[in-house]
């Protein structure tokens, strides 16, 4: 049987945690920081662990990543 292949994209956007639990970086800070609320700006900060039915498609893209 041929070996799976993990998606370019995913492994490129996500990563896993220690508990196996998908690590994302948030959406719309790549520019138009102006017209941003302070707030958006503050909570988009940092990485985010995506909620189980996002995190069931990534894991199917990434099947060797767990």
């Amino acid at each position: 049987m041929p070996k799976m292949k993990t998606k370019s994209a995913a492994k490129k956007r996500f990563s896993f945690t220690a508990s196996g639990r998908v690590k994302a970086g948030p959406a719309g800070k790549r520019h138009g920081m102006i017209k941003r609320t302070a707030k958006f700006v503050r909570d988009a900060s940092g990485a985010m662990i995506l909620c189980d039915s996002d995190a069931k498609i990534v894991k199917k893209y990434m099947p060797y990543d767990r």
